[in-house]
């Protein structure tokens, strides 16, 4: 596999440092060590060298005073980093070698490394594609988040329940950590603001009786392939400030001084903490402004710090909002110049308007953010007025535009009045940002006539799309080598850096010796799986089946449900209609759901419930089988993907902003059955109507239907015996016979409130499922689909998306 080289590292070098680590950091002799040992002196001979090239990266872009790119996102999905670093350093073979010699396989020492759990899904591993495909374009560019000690949580599976456990993913100190404790940021939370004016008659509040939290850096390196540029991400965690808790101290009252630390700390404790009740969404928002709160000190003293003016920082600063989490960013760089450099209201906003954009991810409203006021008022009082001043110049400029409609003022406003008045972060966001984007064209056309048509009447110039793409180094390079081989051997290596080069592998769509190829490296990818899924969840498969895949976070637009709907049509037209698959049929799904969920987990149930019934039937005869993927996450995605024959992408169409997994998996010669949602439009448009399977309504038709309250879910149950069928065998205990009813709810919900247009797609979706189960059989024709979905992809590289940013939003260049 072509790999750049590193012409500077030898292995005597490698060796060199490997012993320094085992000597100084451990603190053992080689005989001593365990695999995690080999895992940590590896880990940090590797991160020795990432730093050096790290420092190297940020002394080349000031030398160049390039402008800098600042990511702010709550998750970043990185996955593991050993291997990733590895590839992109282009140390991969001379580290394999140089283990063997010692006895130690270079694979179980990846397999020792928990993922860093940054991140959920797709928002977090977006996050973390652009940071790869930043660092490999050599563009500055950083992330800012959390480093939380536990992750979402660890998901397990015991009777088909999902059980929440803690993901203490930094158990042991992490070996990629850098940590700035000289760069640590003071951030002011509760307290209250003081109205004072000074002596020319101007306002001037004071933010007074604060509680001071530190914000703690940890740099973690962040690799481009070939190893020229080393960016990061830099993650905050919090604790309670020495000054405070001595306070508490000298007053004697010392539970409450540990009271305050714990607090404190809770902070960067756990990903989205449960927001069910007042202290979850407290702690939730007080996550959000403190990273913001830490990134803006942060942006703004290594500005300053080059002795640069204000008027200039849109010039050398970009700040993205990954979704409105990060929306405070708006409320403090304003309370910022405007507090604490005295700058006029007008340039400020000024300044900041044309430092900060804003991706939209969702088109679900009841995902978008809102915040009581009365908790912003607790939490950040000063950023309440800051939102309250914005928002009433805002609809001045709102007034003056559409003085004819002034309906409109009330649906845009930032503060939306009422019994509970709320602030609505993507108003927010969007009247603070000189740049608004979808992630699929779709999604941005459903962004501007059906979620914020009124911005979009207002600023149409401030709209754009910039569709998703994935790194192509992580899920094709790094997860499927056999065929990263196969395509260097072909069309050479240089795919990695230009995913487009993929076109050249066309040609071969009909040629026997690649077919030849490929199939045996799908074979291998399909083996490989056969035996996780039998150590995970206790199925054998056999890798000639099919494998029908959905791994994605559980939610019902995703409509798993869906998929289990086929499943339970399919298992029923075998034993009960004995009408025997033309193809076996091996059905995953993997997947986490929030904790409080309950119709998210109950579909896990359900899977595992089905899993239960349909492999325990003698009549399947292995010609169905059906396994759920505990704990979801990067490294198991790693396996999934490059094995997978059919990738399920079946959300309600007009509900999914993108996806990433529906590239991923077209990228590995999986094809799709989807929706035409999110992109996998575009993904049809490049590889080719016949080349993908395509089924159910379109966004279009459901939003007719939704507005005229034409949909009537009861009239599909009654047309469709087979619709009807699988529904009465939910309901019954067929599928749960040690729980009696525990499915039921499944009918009674469809049949009376279908949100998702599960029962309107149904029919199709079964009948598309069929035409995939005969096309499977002529070999040759879905090798050659296969290879087109890989050849035509080269479009979905966030290589591309990120190129697209720097050019249309960053004005950012290579450096």
């Amino acid at each position: 596999m072509a790999v750049p080289p590193l012409s500077e590292v030898n292995r005597n070098l490698f060796n060199t440092l490997i012993d320094h680590h085992i000597r100084f950091t451990l603190a053992k002799r080689r005989v001593q060590l365990t695999k995690i040992d080999w895992y940590r002196v590896t880990a940090l001979v590797v991160r020795d060298m990432l730093v050096e090239k790290m420092l190297a990266t940020r002394a080349r872009f000031d030398r160049a005073d390039a402008k800098k790119l600042y990511y702010l996102s709550l998750e970043f999905l990185i996955g593991r980093s050993l291997e990733n670093n590895l590839f992109n350093l282009g140390l991969i073979g001379i580290c394999r070698d140089f283990l063997a010699e010692n006895g130690i396989d270079l694979q179980q020492l990846f397999d020792e490394e928990p993922d860093a759990a940054l991140g959920n899904g797709g928002l977090g591993r977006l996050a973390a594609c652009f940071l790869d495909s930043l660092a490999t374009m050599d563009m500055p560019g950083y992330g800012y988040g959390i480093n939380y000690e536990y992750g979402l949580f660890r998901q397990e599976i015991r009777g088909g329940y999902q059980i929440e456990r803690p993901d203490a993913w930094q158990r042991e100190i992490s070996p990629w950590l850098v940590p700035r404790p000289h760069e640590s940021c003071r951030i002011p939370v509760y307290g209250r603001v003081e109205h004072r004016f000074d002596r020319k008659g101007r306002y001037r509040p004071i933010w007074i009786d604060q509680r001071i939290l530190i914000g703690m850096p940890h740099d973690l390196p962040i690799a481009g392939f070939g190893g020229r540029t080393v960016n990061f991400v830099r993650l905050y965690s919090a604790s309670a400030s020495d000054e405070f808790d001595m306070q508490i101290f000298n007053a004697g009252d010392y539970m409450k001084a540990v009271e305050q630390k714990m607090f404190s700390e809770n902070i960067s404790k756990v990903l989205y903490p449960s927001d069910s009740v007042a202290a979850g969404r407290e702690l939730r928002l007080l996550q959000e402004y403190f990273f913001v709160a830490c990134a803006v000190q942060d942006i703004v003293r290594g500005y300053f710090s080059r002795g640069e003016d204000f008027i200039d920082f849109p010039a050398k600063v970009a700040i993205q909002l990954n979704d409105t989490h990060p929306a405070l960013t708006i409320a403090e760089l304003m309370r910022f110049f405007v507090d604490e450099q005295d700058l006029e209201w007008e340039t400020a906003w000024e300044i900041t308007r044309n430092t900060v954009a804003y991706t939209n991810h969702t088109l679900m409203p009841e995902a978008l953010e809102r915040w009581p006021v009365s908790l912003l008022e607790r939490v950040v009082p000063r950023h309440l007025q800051v939102i309250y001043e914005i928002n009433r110049r805002f609809l001045g400029e709102v007034a003056a535009a559409w003085s004819d409609a002034p309906e409109r003022a009330k649906r845009i406003s930032i503060v939306q009045e009422g019994g509970d008045p709320q602030i609505h972060m993507a108003n927010l966001a969007i009247v603070g940002s000189h740049s608004i984007n979808g992630v699929s064209k779709l999604h941005s056309d459903l962004l501007k006539t059906r979620l914020v048509p009124d911005f979009f009447r207002l600023w149409p110039e401030r709209f754009s799309n910039k569709t998703n793409g994935v790194t192509q180094r992580r899920w094709l390079l790094m997860a499927n080598p056999g065929l990263a081989h196969l395509l260097d051997a072909t069309i050479g290596g240089g795919w990695a850096t230009n995913l487009e080069l993929l076109g050249g592998v066309e040609k071969f769509a009909d040629d026997a010796e690649f077919h030849k190829a490929f199939n045996a490296i799908k074979r291998a990818n399909k083996e490989r799986l056969a035996r996780i899924v039998n150590r995970l969840a206790a199925v054998d498969v056999d890798p000639t089946a099919v494998f029908d895949v959905q791994a994605k976070r559980i939610h019902e637009y995703k409509r798993q449900l869906l998929m289990a709907l086929g499943i339970v049509h399919h298992y029923l037209t075998l034993v009960d209609d004995g009408v025997e698959p033309s193809i076996p049929r091996a059905y995953f799904m993997a997947g986490k759901a929030a904790p409080g969920y309950w119709a998210a987990k109950m579909i896990i149930k359900l899977i595992n419930n089905l899993a239960d019934v349909i492999n325990g039937d003698p009549k399947t005869r292995e010609l169905i089988k059906v396994a759920f993927l505990p704990d979801y996450r990067v490294s198991l995605a790693e396996k999934i993907i490059p094995a997978a024959d059919v990738s399920e992408q079946i959300s309600t169409a007009g509900r999914e902003a993108s996806g990433t997994g529906n590239m991923k998996f077209a990228m590995n010669g999986a094809l799709t059955i989807g929706t035409l949602d999110g992109a996998n439009i575009e993904i049809r448009d490049a590889v080719g109507a016949e080349n993908i399977f395509i089924f159910g309504l379109t966004a279009e038709k459901i939003e007719e239907l939704t507005t005229l309250g034409a949909y009537h879910p009861r009239e599909y149950y009654e047309a469709d015996p087979r619709l009807r069928r699988v529904l009465d065998e939910l309901a019954s205990d067929r599928f749960c016979p040690n729980e009696p009813g525990l499915f039921r709810w499944v009918r009674d919900v469809l049949l009376n409130h279908d949100e998702y247009f599960l029962l309107a797609d149904f029919g199709s979706y079964v009948d598309t499922q069929s035409e995939i189960s005969t096309q499977y059989q002529n070999r040759q024709l879905w090798n050659k689909k296969a290879i087109l979905n890989l050849s035509r992809i080269g479009y979905f590289s966030s290589d591309r998306a990120v190129a697209e940013y720097a050019r249309d939003i960053w004005n950012l260049s290579q450096a």
